[in-house]
């Protein structure tokens, strides 16, 4: 007797969507997860909850004009979809982007999500109009973030069996369908949230079904993985990684789909950050936080030149994190301010934003007068951060901190002076002098996110601070190759039939939706998007 209608791997957001969805439809559900319950949630736990929305009244109310043909204009000249393999993935864009300008926003509301008043402008892109990045701020942020937007799923699920510590390690398959699941029982922790646990086997199983979605994330915690599938044209493999994600987000259920006949694409496409810094109360092993930057900061390379326009805080992620491999270094500086770094750095991760996490006006408001104090946390105890009163005395102690090449002092002089003097007058021919005064056109921006161009060497808005800045990673672009039901297709193109993908491991559906970009906002909702489908589908198709 099956011990389900559908087995799902894996209990992160695209895990618990999928099962809601099956259980909508009055069908059996068994989820499966190698980690215990505290994990449930997964990835988006620890999120910011960024969301995004095409022409939403939280756009509209903020003076936005927004279309679903500009917002598909904006995928798709991010994505640079260029390969065969490109079919499905082009597919699953067109119907995300229809996704997140039609019922995307009132179905979530319908189960109790709230946002931010404010619309944040993520990826800004700096190339042309049909270029990468978002022409308009559409990064809409969970009120309560990503544990608010995870218990919208959760609270669904109160009747639903978990087998928790429940490692797969094969896909079961039988007459060329995949009929089930079978692995090791790992024996239990109380480990919290996000903390390595042990392997250690104390048991077998196997559990029996007529349908398996497989929505186990992709490879950012496992550095191994990543190395192997860096792209030769992203240069040379970085030698220091920071982790974005938890040890758990392994990477297995690819290569072990993979072996059951699915088909995986675009493992080289994937989506790191260039701005981690390392975190001084880690919870996981080489603990990474992402800085949310405005975009005014001072961007040099390790040898302190400013990176090429438009590689600025904000802009171009993947253009910058491919510009860094070439330079032969794998870290990067910003150069700042007091002032710029009270309004314009926020860090991403929900326990970095406690007022939006408790979902706390006063603590909203605080931040807006004071800085974030997460931010000053890490200013005070980060191993990365440095401040003087000087420039000459920051470079002196940039050179202190551990494991950088020694800076010039008239290396870093001369990008300093050659900066400040673009914001004398209201003229310049530096485009981030420009791309700051542009942003500071949106009442957001203004009000919350950019300050007025001023000198980085303005004695009233020191002192000087300068952040040594690591790439982290954090997903993975490609995945399973799957069509608009969520159902994994094998190399030749047929479905194999029971196997099901949803989320990081679809690459958020197709094998690859984002192509080699992403406008952000989109991995929640790539998550929620093909969960979704693959729920649907699932419970359609057993009998």
């Amino acid at each position: 007797m099956a011990d389900a209608d559908v087995i799902v791997v894996g209990a992160g957001l695209a895990g618990l969507v999928a099962a809601c969805e099956v259980v909508e439809r009055g069908r059996r559900v068994l989820i499966v997860d190698q980690e215990n319950e505290a994990n449930v949630g997964g990835q988006a736990f620890w999120s910011f909850g960024g969301l995004f929305f095409v022409d939403s009244p939280e756009q509209r109310r903020l003076g936005i004009r927004d279309s679903h043909e500009l917002a598909l204009q904006d995928w798709l000249g991010t994505a640079g979809f260029d390969r065969p393999e490109d079919h499905w993935p082009r597919q699953w864009a067109h119907a995300y982007v229809d996704f997140a300008a039609g019922e995307k926003r009132s179905w979530l509301r319908d189960r109790g999500l709230q946002t931010f008043a404010l619309v944040g402008w993520a990826e800004r892109g700096g190339y042309d109009a049909r270029g990468h990045g978002n022409s308009v701020p559409r990064f809409h942020i969970t009120w309560g973030t990503g544990p608010a937007l995870v218990d919208i799923f959760a609270r669904r699920l109160a009747g639903v069996r978990f087998a928790h510590r429940h490692r797969v390690d094969e896909l079961v398959v039988e007459n060329g369908s995949v009929v089930g699941v079978r692995g090791a029982v790992l024996e239990p922790t109380s480990a919290a949230r996000g903390v390595a646990s042990s392997r250690d086997v104390v048991g077998d199983f196997e559990f029996r079904a007529q349908a398996v979605v497989v929505a186990s994330g992709g490879i950012g915690g496992n550095h191994d993985l990543v190395r192997r599938n860096w792209p030769a044209r992203m240069g040379r493999v970085p030698e220091q990684l920071l982790s974005g994600v938890p040890a758990h987000v392994d990477g297995r259920m690819l290569e072990i789909s993979a072996a059951a006949g699915g088909n995986l694409i675009n493992s080289d496409r994937m989506w790191h950050y260039t701005e981690g810094i390392t975190n001084y109360d880690p919870i996981w092993p080489m603990h990474g936080i992402r800085i949310l930057p405005g975009p005014s900061s001072l961007w040099l390379d390790a040898t302190g030149r400013r990176l090429p326009a438009p590689l600025y805080p904000g802009f171009d992620t993947l253009g910058t994190l491919e510009y860094i491999a070439k330079t032969g270094h794998d870290y990067t500086w910003f150069v700042l301010n007091s002032r710029i770094i009270d309004k314009e750095f926020g860090l991403s991760g929900q326990e970095q934003n406690p007022d939006l996490t408790g979902r706390s006006v006063r603590g909203v408001l605080d931040r807006a007068r004071n800085g974030p104090a997460p931010v000053h946390a890490f200013v005070d105890k980060g191993v990365d951060f440095v401040t003087a009163s000087s420039l000459r005395d920051l470079v002196a102690a940039m050179n202190a901190v551990p494991d950088v090449e020694p800076l010039d002092f008239a290396v870093v002089e001369e990008e300093v002076t050659a900066r400040d003097r673009e914001v004398a007058n209201r003229f310049t021919k530096d485009s981030q002098v420009t791309a700051i005064r542009a942003a500071r056109g949106y009442l957001a921006d203004r009000i919350s996110r950019v300050v007025a161009p001023h000198r980085l060497t303005d004695p009233k808005a020191g002192p000087l601070i300068a952040v040594k800045l690591h790439i982290l990673t954090r997903k993975s672009l490609g995945g399973l190759e799957t069509d608009l039901d969520s159902r994994v297709l094998r190399s030749d193109g047929e479905v194999l039939p029971g196997l099901y993908a949803a989320g990081e491991a679809a690459g958020f559906g197709g094998g690859g939706l984002h192509g080699y970009r992403s406008l952000e906002g989109t991995f929640l909702g790539g998550c929620v998007f093909s969960g979704r489908a693959a729920g649907r589908a699932a419970a359609r198709d057993v009998s």
